[in-house]
């Protein structure tokens, strides 16, 4: 037992002899594990912060077709809508008992390759991300849905700084999506009075009008094309009944959400035209599913590193044993055997790693506290904690069994040395 107790103080005062070389070993440990722990929490926080897009919202309604497409359309704002919803359905629905709030969207227009979406005041009220995180201004107002201010818009963070707008700033819608629309309601200019604090999600991109402006920006249109030889003025519009005659998608909030699969079953079947209510956080579930090859890739990437790191310090130990030859001999002479030789090269090959590891910790929890409100912000991550919980525990525990491997060679030759070739001078 005596012999036992001193491989601790032994194997501690032997690596800082040899502190320079163990200090890069080490420090290639820290990197590779603090990776490895940063892709993995990187990953679990993406993937929460990825399905709280829309957070608060109960369901998605559109026309019938597929869920994901729905989503996409209404929150990303990527590709197009399955068909339109009459304003008649919406209100019904809207009107249902169990909803507490609704959000109509109206889609299909953009300005220099930015969405603009036709809604409401609920939307500035109700829309949630994250964490349940209401919309904030960080400059300006909600616009007016009636009277003279009609034409004004609220920006997302992004569309003002990318523009260069703030409030009292002028625009003008184009007809059509993307980059290179097909025409402009060039007649009917837009006034910025509001600009969105960031958020980190597809709001920070989009341009938002009221619904009655949406319409009356398309009183003279029709199939998607002006009508020849007639032009509504901005200030003729109030003479014009600018109730929406159909939208694209629309959120709702409902007063208990136990509820919410007996109203989808009740939209499912509405008689008036064929529609679907899609659950949010389900469908982006699914779509993150079908992007984990993405995922896996990244966490055996960050293992592929970690294993380079241990093989090094495989390396070095091995190379090391060359010089501590003396060292392990004399240790033979004073009574020690092959069990505590192999004993000593593991606990150092351990203590590394529990440096590694202990370092990787620190050094990821400095850095998630710093960068979590640039995450949350610009990508809309949200850090759920700096510290390990969850599946970076196993990791942890993995890094140390890993290290602890690492050193079973080194340890089995050292053992196998013997006390006269290491007292005999090599020539």
């Amino acid at each position: 037992m005596s012999r036992w107790r001193f491989l601790l103080p032994l194997a501690a005062a032997s690596a800082w002899n040899r502190r320079a070389t163990l200090g890069l070993t080490l420090l290639a440990v820290i990197l590779a594990s603090t990776l490895l722990l940063a892709a993995e929490r990187l990953r679990h926080d993406a993937r929460h912060s990825f399905a709280q897009a829309v957070a608060g919202s109960d369901l998605i309604v559109g026309a019938r077709g597929s869920p994901l497409q729905l989503v996409l359309h209404a929150l990303f704002r990527v590709g197009e809508a399955s068909g339109p919803i009459s304003w008649r359905s919406y209100r019904q629905i809207a009107a249902d008992p169990a909803v507490a709030w609704s959000i109509p969207l109206a889609l299909g227009d953009s300005h220099r390759g930015y969405p603009v979406i036709g809604t409401n005041g609920d939307y500035f009220r109700h829309f949630r991300h994250g964490p349940g995180i209401p919309l904030q201004f960080s400059a300006g107002r909600a616009f007016a849905e009636t009277g003279p201010g009609l034409f004004e818009a609220v920006l997302g963070a992004e569309a003002a700084r990318q523009l260069g707008y703030r409030p009292g700033s002028q625009l003008t819608v184009s007809h059509g999506s993307g980059p290179l629309p097909s025409a402009s309601h060039q007649d009917k200019p837009l006034t910025v009075v509001g600009v969105l604090a960031a958020t980190g999600t597809p709001v920070d991109r989009g341009i938002h009008v009221p619904l009655a402006a949406f319409t009356a920006l398309h009183l003279d249109w029709q199939g998607g094309q002006p009508l020849p030889g007639l032009q509504i003025p901005a200030e003729h519009v109030a003479k014009f009944d600018l109730t929406p005659h159909e939208i694209d998608a629309f959120l709702l909030g409902l007063h208990q959400r136990s509820t919410v699969f007996s109203l989808q079953r009740r939209i499912a079947a509405f008689r008036d035209e064929p529609l679907q209510a899609a659950l949010p956080g389900i469908v982006l579930d699914q779509l993150w599913h079908s992007l984990a090859f993405g995922e896996r890739l990244l966490r055996g990437l960050s293992w592929l590193i970690l294993a380079l790191s241990l093989c090094g310090m495989l390396a070095v130990m091995l190379a090391g044993l060359g010089e501590r030859r003396r060292e392990l001999a004399i240790l033979r002479a004073v009574g020690a055997g092959m069990p505590q030789i192999a004993a000593l090269l593991l606990l150092e090959s351990l203590l590394l790693g529990l440096l590694g590891t202990a370092a990787s910790v620190l050094l990821l929890a400095g850095l998630t506290s710093q960068c979590a409100p640039w995450l949350a912000t610009h990508w809309g991550i949200v850090g759920q904690s700096p510290w390990p919980q969850g599946d970076e525990l196993p990791l942890l525990a993995a890094i140390l069994a890993t290290a602890l491997l690492a050193g079973l060679l080194p340890a089995w030759r050292a053992s196998r040395l013997a006390l006269a070739d290491g007292l005999t001078p090599r020539l």
